[in-house]
């Protein structure tokens, strides 16, 4: 079943419940800061799983005590979705266990 993009007040109505998520560039973006490479490095491990389970990936960059995701939707057109959202909820739930801020 094909994902249907979410509205620009949708995406604002989601954002609000996803502290320091933001749109940028069409894409649900956030960056967080850790404690060192290695707690970063678990981080990015938490979310390859969490993505994995949900089918659906974002780009993932690993930093210098830094994560940093953006995701939207290919199968949409390049549009954020409810995919998006469920995976920045995810990840907003694992990365306090790893320190991030």
């Amino acid at each position: 079943m094909p994902v249907e993009p979410l509205s620009r007040k949708e995406i604002e109505e989601r954002l609000s419940e996803l502290p320091g998520w933001t749109l940028d560039g069409g894409r649900l973006t956030r960056s967080y800061r850790l404690d060192s490479h290695f707690a970063a490095t678990a981080l990015v491990v938490h979310v390859a799983q969490i993505q994995q389970e949900l089918d659906h990936h974002s780009e993932l960059t690993l930093g210098y005590h830094t994560v940093t995701l953006a995701v939207h939707t290919h199968s949409a057109g390049g549009a954020v979705t409810r995919l998006d959202v469920e995976l920045a909820r995810r990840v907003e739930e694992a990365a306090p266990a790893h320190g991030a801020r």
